[in-house]
C-alpha cells in the first residue's frame, strides 16, 4: 500500500489537490491560484469535449458552431446580436457560423415577431435532433464520471459553478 501525503499541493487518493492551508504568504492567493490550475484543465477538458461532441452533429463542426447550437437550442428563437452577445464575438463571426449551420440544414432564420426588420435563428427538426442526441450522449459522460459522487456534492458542485458563472455574466468579452 501507498501512503499519499497530504501536503500542501499535492494530491490526495482520489486525485484531488490537497488544501493549501498553511502555506506561508497570503491564502487567498494560494486558494486563488489552486483556482487557476483547476480552471485551466477543466477549460483544457471541455474543449477537447466540445470538439468531439462538434464532431458528432457535422464532421465539419468547428466547436464554436456546436456552442451557437447549444444556445439556440436552449434560449429557442434568438437574434444574431443576441446570439454574438451570449458568447462575447463581434456579429460578423456568428454570422459565418449560422451560414454553415443553415447550409446543414440544422438552422433557418425567420422574421423577428416584434420587429419585421430583424430575424431570429432557430433550430430546424435536424437540429434539434442531432443536438437531443448529442446531448443525451454528453449527459451519459456526466453521469459515468459524477454517478458515483454523493448527491449532496454534486448539487453542491452545480451551485459553485452557478456562482463562478453569475461572477462572470457582467463581463463583457467582446470588448477584451
Amino acid at each position: 500500500m501507498v501512503a499519499m501525503s497530504n501536503t500542501p499541493g499535492s494530491v490526495t487518493a482520489d486525485g484531488v489537490q490537497a488544501p493549501m492551508e498553511g502555506v506561508p504568504g497570503d491564502t487567498v492567493d494560494a486558494a486563488l491560484q489552486q483556482v487557476e490550475q483547476q480552471l485551466s484543465i477543466l477549460w483544457r477538458r471541455a474543449r477537447s469535449v466540445s470538439h468531439q461532441l462538434s464532431r458528432q452533429v457535422h464532421p465539419d463542426m468547428e466547436p464554436a458552431a456546436y456552442g451557437l447550437l447549444a444556445i439556440i437550442r436552449k434560449d429557442g428563437p434568438i437574434r444574431l446580436t443576441e446570439l454574438a452577445s451570449c458568447i462575447g464575438v463581434g456579429k460578423p463571426s456568428v454570422s459565418r457560423q449560422i451560414a454553415f449551420l443553415e447550409s446543414l440544414g440544422l438552422v433557418y432564420k425567420e422574421a423577428d415577431p416584434q420587429d419585421g426588420r430583424a430575424q431570429s435563428i432557430r433550430l430546424t427538426p435536424k437540429g434539434e435532433e442531432k443536438m437531443h442526441q448529442v446531448q443525451d450522449a454528453r449527459r451519459q459522460v456526466f453521469r459515468d464520471r459524477l454517478g458515483e459522487w454523493p448527491l449532496e456534492e454534486i448539487q453542491t458542485l452545480a451551485h459553485y459553478m452557478t456562482k463562478l458563472n453569475a461572477a462572470y455574466e457582467s463581463v463583457d468579452f467582446s470588448r477584451e
